[in-house]
């Protein structure tokens, strides 16, 4: 029913303005809509959904992921913009920097102004396509 269906991320915050700046100036995410309630944006092949709600960054759980093969560089640029980094002690995983690592799968989380939880993830295939071995799962 759903399988060929599109799917959205969807981010509430509680300040449009705060939000616009950081999805646009930030994290560099082109804006496709605004109106007086509603940011939508360009993401790859998808759209972010981003809303005004009194229960922003009440989500303690990752909110978004994006999963590229450019984990470290887009951590790097990230902080040179005033982006702060999470560390998370996580079993079977160990930290380099901001950089969570198992294996040959890298992870990062960050918030954006409101708290909502966002992540960057090398893909899954990674190990396999690097090592030939079983494939790194995401975490969280």
């Amino acid at each position: 029913m759903l399988s060929d269906k599109a799917a959205v991320a969807t981010v509430a915050v509680k300040n449009l303005e705060s939000a616009k700046k950081f999805y646009e100036q930030t994290l560099g995410l082109p804006k496709l809509m605004e109106n007086e309630e509603v940011l939508t944006f360009k993401s790859g092949g998808s759209t972010l959904f981003v809303y005004r709600s009194q229960y922003a960054g009440t989500n303690k759980a990752t909110a978004v992921t994006w999963v590229t093969d450019e984990v470290e560089e887009i951590v790097k640029t990230l902080k040179s913009r005033g982006v702060s980094f999470e560390h998370y002690d996580l079993p079977n995983m160990s930290r380099q920097g901001d950089l969570h690592v198992a294996g040959t799968m890298k992870a990062a989380w960050f918030k954006d102004p409101d708290g909502n939880i966002f992540s960057l993830v090398t893909p899954p295939d990674t190990a396999t396509r690097q090592t030939g071995g079983a494939s790194a799962q995401p975490a969280a």
